[in-house]
């Protein structure tokens, strides 16, 4: 059966294919330091239980302590390399989850799955402090389906490549706060991506969902729209993608190849 994919906000997703869930970049909370949830009821605990739970980068709002805390002991975490020696939180976690560390090219099956590894182009430190240990990562989750999901990352030229061939793709647009800095993609960016990549499907994420705590009147339209102005400017960047902007909570069935 091909995949299902259902957005639970910002950039946590769970890809659910041949039997098997994969949940990205956890944050199952409604509060992050100075960041409060705006959009979208908080995940069911029935999220928690996921086959394996894939990290994109160390920045908090994707590596999320508490949130991965929540997952059922025995549940294996795949992180980035190098993050088990950045971050002291993590190594916490080693005796209840079963952590392993991938590089870009690396995979890890999971029953008839396979993830991936896939280079990013974004800042990997656990910050504000430490060097660059980790590096940032996508992961394309290969059963039925084949499903990118990009993680953090800016645009760069060899995106296609390193990806290969995906049915559907989930491409950050936005972010928390009224500004993007380097490395990040907003809604025209993940267009080109989207057009660079081919894939028949593409989903926004990484938008629309937490915001800093009083400023709710500043720039709102950058809460607000990534997601319409990603599906708008996609079908005229990739007119053969079909674009779809989903609600917290809400899945979408990919259609059987052939």
């Amino acid at each position: 059966m091909p995949a299902e994919i259902t957005w639970w906000g910002h950039a946590t997703t769970a890809v659910r294919d041949s039997g098997v869930t994969v949940l990205t970049d956890p944050l199952l909370v409604r509060r992050l330091a100075h960041l409060r949830r705006r959009r979208g009821e908080l995940p069911p605990d029935s999220v928690a239980r996921v086959d394996v739970a894939v990290v994109s980068h160390l920045h908090a709002d994707h590596l999320h302590l508490p949130s991965l805390a929540r997952l059922l002991p025995g549940t294996r975490l795949v992180v980035p390399r190098g993050a088990l020696a950045s971050v002291a939180g993590l190594r916490r976690l080693a005796g209840r989850l079963r952590i392993e560390e991938v590089d870009a090219g690396e995979t890890v099956r999971v029953g008839p799955v396979t993830v991936r590894a896939v280079p990013a182009e974004h800042d990997g430190r656990r910050l504000p402090y430490g060097p660059r240990l980790a590096p940032a990562l996508g992961y394309v989750v290969e059963g039925e389906s084949r499903t990118y999901f990009a993680g953090d990352t800016g645009l760069f030229d060899s995106m296609a490549e390193e990806v290969g061939p995906v049915d559907a793709a989930l491409l950050p647009v936005g972010g928390w706060g009224p500004r993007l800095g380097d490395g990040h993609m907003n809604a025209r960016r993940a267009a080109q991506a989207l057009a660079r990549l081919r894939a028949p499907v593409a989903v926004p994420v990484h938008y629309g969902t937490y915001w800093p705590i009083g400023l709710d009147a500043v720039r709102p339209h950058e809460f607000h729209s990534p997601g319409d102005e990603f599906v708008r400017l996609a079908a005229r960047a990739a007119p053969a993608s079909a674009a779809r902007r989903l609600e917290h909570g809400e899945s979408l069935r990919l259609e059987a190849a052939g």
